[in-house]
This record gives C-alpha cells, sequence and structure tokens, in this order.
C-alpha cells in the first residue's frame, strides 16, 4: 500500500518546511497544488521532492 501527503497550499513557506519534513520518511509521495503562491511556496515543495501542481 502507498501513503501519499496531498495539500493545498499558498504562501505557506514558513510553515511548509517543517510540516514536510515531519512526513518526509513516512508517506511514499507528496503532492502538493499550489494555489497562486507569491512566496517561495513551490520551490520548498520541489525541495522535498513533492509533486508540484499549480491551481490559479
Amino acid at each position: 500500500m502507498k501513503l501519499s501527503l496531498c495539500m493545498i497550499v499558498k504562501n505557506e513557506a514558513l510553515a511548509l518546511p517543517k510540516c514536510l519534513q515531519s512526513v518526509q520518511n513516512i508517506v511514499d509521495e507528496i503532492i502538493i497544488l499550489d494555489t497562486g503562491s507569491t512566496n517561495k511556496t513551490p520551490q520548498i515543495a520541489e525541495k522535498y521532492g513533492g509533486q508540484l501542481f499549480q491551481y490559479p
């Protein structure tokens, strides 16, 4: 069985690193749907190996 973390985010650059660090060794995949961030949220998601999808 595969365990996925799916998140909908916007401008979560401050909270996202701690969140992703806490689960990166538990989940099999990270899926992030970014809804128009204007900070480094997308780059952080990719840094932790997340599949990044953009939704305006």
